[in-house]
């Protein structure tokens, strides 16, 4: 007697989401059935979509955030020229800063941390780019907002080393972050607080 399973069409869309991250197979069923069977799925329009947002997005050429153009929105605004720019890890931080409302300057993402054990030095970061910058730019401030584990204060140092000769204020956000949990995990108050009472990192000599 043959074994019963799903057609090869349906296990290849569950296989397929399987790829999510946090998705298992039996949560890849659950929603391969329901965008076959709810009327309100519209997989067309998803397909379409994520075709879409494959094809025309990219990183921002000058601050690493996401944009369909070669400049994303922010760092096409001449209003935040000049001013400071906070130096993220990763390109979803920069979202979570600017909802704080707090900050009117620019941004740039690292792409990571400065980890040895991983592979990670700043070769495979964006600093090179932030050096540029600087020179480019001329920013009034460089605001560190990285994580406060081990990686995140190695990198936080390592900046400060390398921005120390652009007689540039170098600060760090406040204490309140947590030391394990990153931009993208802070509730938007705390975040606000810590880039309000930010502190001098490295003073310019």
């Amino acid at each position: 007697m043959p074994f019963l399973d799903y057609p090869q069409s349906f296990r290849s869309l569950v296989e397929q989401l399987r790829r999510l991250p946090s998705i298992g197979p039996r949560s890849a069923e659950r929603i391969a059935l329901w965008m076959l069977r709810s009327p309100h799925a519209h997989p067309k329009a998803l397909a379409e979509a994520i075709e879409q947002a494959t094809n025309l997005l990219k990183l921002c050429e000058r601050c690493g955030f996401f944009t369909d153009q070669s400049l994303c929105l922010l760092c096409s605004d001449e209003d935040r020229a000049g001013k400071a720019i906070c130096v993220l890890e990763h390109e979803t931080d920069i979202l979570p800063m600017e909802r704080t409302e707090a900050f009117d300057g620019r941004y740039h993402a690292l792409g990571g941390r400065l980890s040895p054990l991983d592979g990670i030095g700043p070769e495979e970061l964006r600093i090179s780019s932030l050096i540029e910058r600087l020179q480019e730019e001329k920013p009034s401030e460089i605001i560190l907002a990285l994580s406060g584990d081990v990686e995140g204060e190695a990198t936080a140092h390592y900046l400060a080393e390398l921005i120390s000769p652009f007689q540039i204020k170098i600060t760090r956000l406040a204490q309140g972050l947590s030391a394990r949990g990153g931009i993208e995990q802070t509730d938007r108050m705390t975040l606000a607080k810590a880039l309000l009472d930010r502190r001098f990192y490295k003073k310019v000599v």
